[in-house]
């Protein structure tokens, strides 16, 4: 099964600003509780739901009506300045998709940023929220051996003080332990992406709301992680340098129903470097879901 891109995109209105996702597949009853299953992303230069995701899309589609979410101010989405801390913002945008799509309740999963908007949004709204899937996610990630910024996160600062192919080069570099994968076309494809009229700005909005005094807390959220009561499936590559391994620990420990799976050989994008054990361990801990408990 694969999928062109243009046929599977969609767009909503989230509020006040329109929402660009991809969708396909559907869900049954008889696997996670007939739930569809909503991906986001990390917040990379050129990030956006199908470059995090579309290879994945196939995976899952398989099992799930499955949504890749383009954040606001990321992918095709719109971008509006950020007026909270994004995680907040993000989630709260997607809640109103949600109800745009008469979707009540999705299993949820997030990588790095998307892993702090989901979250949030698992805090903010537990009734909409089946089972969580976090990938090294941000805000949950508590650095306890490593300095911070982490490697990744600084070069993610380097790109947005001084916007060069190299700069992305070298973040996404960062990205995977494979550094075949760092290819000259996804480095163009990125960098267009990340220089795309008003990108840039909502880059660097998104970054100041995690250093704006009135909302920097909020973002802290592994500070919130006991209050999560979902079954939680937490997923790290052994050699993230975005946000390490270690970063996992507290959230293992104060989540109540978290687990943890780790991916050897694999960095901050464990969806492409271990493509297929990643889809199969979502799916098994996602088809364990039974929505009539409430689980």
């Amino acid at each position: 099964m694969s999928f062109a891109k243009e046929d599977v995109r969609r767009s909503a209105k989230a509020g006040d600003i329109t929402l660009n996702y991809y969708e396909a597949g559907e869900s049954s009853p008889e696997i996670g509780g007939g739930l569809p299953f909503v991906l986001l992303h990390g917040g990379g230069p050129g990030a956006s739901s199908w470059s995090n995701f579309g290879s994945a899309l196939p995976l899952f589609a398989e099992s799930f009506r499955t949504l890749l979410v383009d954040q606001p101010g990321f992918g095709g989405s719109d971008k509006p300045e950020v007026t909270a801390n994004y995680f907040r913002f993000s989630a709260d945008y997607l809640v109103k998709l949600l109800d745009e799509l008469q979707i009540e309740r999705v299993h949820l999963l997030g990588n790095s940023l998307g892993g702090g908007t989901a979250t949030r949004f698992a805090l903010s709204y537990p009734d909409r929220v089946g089972r969580l899937v976090l990938m090294g996610p941000g805000g949950l990630s508590l650095n306890l051996l490593h300095a911070d910024p982490t490697e990744g996160v600084q070069r993610l600062m380097d790109f947005s003080m001084n916007p060069s192919r190299e700069a992305l080069r070298a973040f996404i570099s960062t990205m995977v332990v494979n550094q075949s994968l760092v290819t000259d076309e996804l480095v163009e494809e990125r960098f267009a992406d990340a220089t795309a009229p008003g990108s840039l700005e909502a880059m660097r909005s998104m970054g100041v709301s995690f250093w704006n005094p009135e909302w920097a807390e909020d973002g802290m959220l592994w500070r919130e992680a006991h209050r999560l009561r979902k079954h939680t499936l937490l997923t790290w590559g052994r050699e993230d340098r975005v946000n390490p391994l270690d970063g996992a620990l507290v959230a293992l420990k104060q989540i109540p129903k978290a687990q943890l799976h780790v991916f050897p050989n694999c960095g901050h994008w464990a969806q492409i470097e271990a493509a297929e054990e990643f889809a199969e361990i979502c799916t098994a801990f996602l088809a364990r879901h039974v929505e009539r408990t409430r689980t």
